[in-house]
Formats: structure tokens, sequence, C-alpha cells
């Protein structure tokens, strides 16, 4: 009889506690990934993998949990460089008199570069394997996923009156335009089409940037019902809420998402799931700008496809998807005095899989099966906050922070091991994003 031979594949992840998100929720324990050109070709316990496979790399993943990588479904990266500016002051002054200026003063090219480095960075070291970035000058935020490894969906932010990148609507989408050309062939980077919203948006242009996002099978975003104020304002302006004006323009649908959704009513909720509209819970944004509490258990009741997202520093001040998960496992029961508003298992499963999905990647990422692209995480279990531990999803949902990441794999390749990131060097991040903050605040100083 003759011995039995292993296949070679190029990376094998052994021994951890494997939490797969499959349709059965399978979890293996002392489970193994074995992962060739980028694909997980088997996910099944330790002793069976090794049997199976040999591989050039190995990681040792005992005492870890071994989950897909989170997904950032919206953010703002290159905002990381006003992290903390003008806090704690009226929303409206805080864009008017302080944020939008600093754009138009310090937002170009190279700030962008290092802005979106930074937050990828920091994103790496969460766990975040896949964001959705609306920003300007999103050729860099393109070549910053190309040298950090990352996934990315952006798109030009599209105002009617030019932005930091002085371009009127017509020339920015035309910028949008050459996105989608320059990058349709790019492993990692996918280009969408995001409108600001519907108050910064007239309806004429709101259409122009869904045809354009149709025309290449695109996904379109924009902000949409944030605050009351903002419904308030579109529905005096045009006679309709901003759910019910989109849906009065027919661009509703399985490819758009909506950002935000705090302010939405029960017709609105029905109209999102009736047209697969995805949209994207901010709560921690949501709660330190007072713009109110999403009806996310009414929306998940409701059958709408919801994601999780960050927002950005400028709005939040950090990057942590841990942070996102906690607030949205719990600030919904407290807010309706509901133990069984939100469970877990339902936050992690937004956080990965509902974000993969609403961004087109279901088929190839959010969760680990044979045959997905290998986008892991590993969490440290070694830490005292994460003993004991009696169920998984409740770890994940409620007591795992963004420093028990230890390593982040994106395609099969390695970016982060054992805390140390691979792609991009972080001192020379740091160091050019501290020195934009020195200008930054020489600048807020004279306000």
């Amino acid at each position: 009889m003759s011995p039995h031979k292993q296949r070679e594949v190029d990376l094998l992840v052994t021994g951890g506690l494997v939490v797969t998100l499959d349709d059965e929720w399978t979890v293996v324990e002392d489970g193994a990934i074995a992962i060739e050109d980028g694909a997980i070709v088997s996910v099944d316990p330790s002793t069976t993998v090794q049997a199976d496979y040999t591989a050039s790399e190995n990681v040792d993943a005992a005492g870890h949990i071994v989950m897909p990588g989170l997904v950032n479904a919206h953010t703002h990266a290159a905002t990381s460089l006003f992290r903390g500016f003008a806090d704690d002051r009226p929303l409206k002054e805080w864009l008017e008199q302080y944020i939008w200026p600093a754009e138009q003063e310090f937002v170009n090219p190279d700030t962008v570069r290092w802005g979106t480095l930074l937050a990828m960075a920091e994103m790496l070291r969460v766990g975040v394997t896949l964001f959705v970035d609306m920003y300007f000058h999103e050729e860099m935020v393109a070549e910053a996923a190309i040298q950090s490894g990352m996934r990315v969906v952006l798109g030009e932010l599209l105002f009617d009156i030019a932005g930091p990148n002085m371009l009127a609507f017509d020339r920015a989408l035309d910028c949008n335009r050459d996105l989608l050309e320059r990058y349709r062939d790019v492993s990692h980077v996918s280009v969408s089409v995001q409108p600001h919203s519907t108050y910064t948006v007239s309806p004429d242009n709101l259409v122009k940037a869904k045809a354009l996002a149709d025309e290449y099978g695109a996904l379109f975003g924009l902000h949409a019902s944030e605050t009351a104020q903002e419904v308030a304002d579109v529905r005096a302006r045009t006679g309709f809420s901003p759910v019910r004006l989109l849906d009065n323009l027919a661009l509703l649908g399985p490819s758009v998402l909506l950002f935000h959704g705090v302010h939405l009513d029960d017709e609105e909720i029905e109209l999102l799931a009736e047209t697969a509209t995805g949209v994207v819970h901010c709560p921690e944004a949501n709660l330190k700008l007072a713009s109110g509490i999403a009806r996310l258990p009414d929306l998940l009741g409701g059958g709408v496809r919801v994601g999780l997202g960050t927002d950005g520093p400028a709005s939040n001040n950090d990057f942590n998807m841990w942070g996102e998960i906690q607030t949205a496992a719990k600030i919904h029961r407290g807010a309706g005095q509901d133990m069984m508003a939100t469970s877990a298992k339902q936050i992690v499963y937004m956080a990965t899989r509902a974000g993969a999905d609403l961004l087109g990647f279901g088929n190839e990422i959010g969760s680990l099966e044979p045959g997905k692209r290998a986008d892991i995480i590993l969490i440290d279990l070694d830490q005292p906050h994460l003993v004991p531990m009696y169920d998984v999803y409740s770890h994940l949902a409620y007591a795992v922070g963004r420093s028990d990441v230890t390593t982040t794999i994106i395609d099969g390749r390695l970016v982060m091991r054992n805390r140390r990131l691979l792609t991009l060097d972080e001192d020379e991040v740091v160091g050019n994003a501290r020195e934009v903050s020195r200008k930054i605040r020489q600048w807020l100083a004279t306000r």
C-alpha cells in the first residue's frame, strides 16, 4: 500500500478555533485552513488538514479564534488626518467653520495618500480586510490599497458645488468614470459611484451618478436620513424624504447602499426591504454627533440588508470596528428596553458576511469556506479579558477589542503577523501624518 501523498499548498493556518460564518454557523475546534493561490481549499480539523496538506508557510493559531476579516462598509479614510479636530461643537458649526474650510486648505493628493495609509495601518491592526471609502483624490486610495494589500471599494465624493479638489459635479463624475476604467481589472480595487447625499446633490445629478454606476455595474452609495434636520430640509426642498426621493427617482435597488439610515419610518423600512437596498449602520458616529439611534432591530426584522461601518475619524475618531460591534450589540437593547432587540450572532454577521454581501463580494469573502478567498484574522484568546470563554459569538460581540487581533491575512497573503505590519512602513506613515497634522494644528490656532 503506497503512503498517503500530501498536497502542497501555499499556507496552512492550524490549531485555532475556526469560526466559519457559513450557513450552518460551523465552528471547528482545533481547526485548520489550507490556502492555495489565495483561495481556501480546506476547512477541517487540524489532524485532517495536516494529514492531507503540507505548505511552505505555516501559521500556528493555537489559542486563537480564526475568523473572516471584518468589513468596514462606510468610511472616509483620509480624514484620519482630522482625528479629534474641533470636536464637541454643534454639527453645523463644526462642518461649516472647521471641517470644510480645513479640507479646502489641506486636502490634496499627497495628504490623501498619507491619511489613507494611516487609516489602512489602523484598520489592518483592527482586522479589517475590506472597506468602503468616500472621499477626494480616490486614485491615491487605490494606489494605497495596492501597496497595503487591502481590499477597497472606493468612490470620488460628488457634490453639486466643487469640493476640496475644486471639481464641479460633471468634472468629478468624469474623474469617477476614469477611475472605473483605470481600475476595472485591478485586484483588490473596486470603484463605486458615491454622491454625498440628497441634500448636497440635486435630483438631476443623482440620476446622472446612478446612470454611471449602472453603466459599469458598480455600487451606488450615499448618505441618507442621517439626521432629523437633513430629512426636514430635503422634504422642504423636494417634497420627499431622502428615501422617498430616491424611490421617486428609481434609484433604490440591490446595488445601492444608504449610509446611516437613522431616521426612517415604517413605510421606508418596508420600501428598502422590497427593493433589497442596503443600509450601513454607523452607531458610534451617530451617537457622537447626536444624530440619533438607527432602528436596527426594525431594519433587521423587516428584512433589510444591513452592514456596519465606522464613518470617518473626523466624526468618530477611529476605525475600531470592534467598538462598532459592541455598540451595535448593546445600544439597541437599552434604547428599546428589550434584551432580545439584537443578538451577538446578528452583529458579528453584520460585520463580516453581511458586509461582504452588501458590497457584492458575498460569493468571494465573508465566510471561511472552500472556494472562497482567504481573508482571515486571528484573535488572541490568551488575554485576561477573554478568559474564560463559554460562547465564541458572545466574546466577539461583547469582549474582543482591537489589540486582540494578532494576524491579518488578505487573499491568502500575510499582511500582519504577530502584530507586525508586513506591507506598510508604519514609522514612515506615522511620521508623515504627524507632519501634516502639525500644519493643520497651526492653521487651527488661527481660527
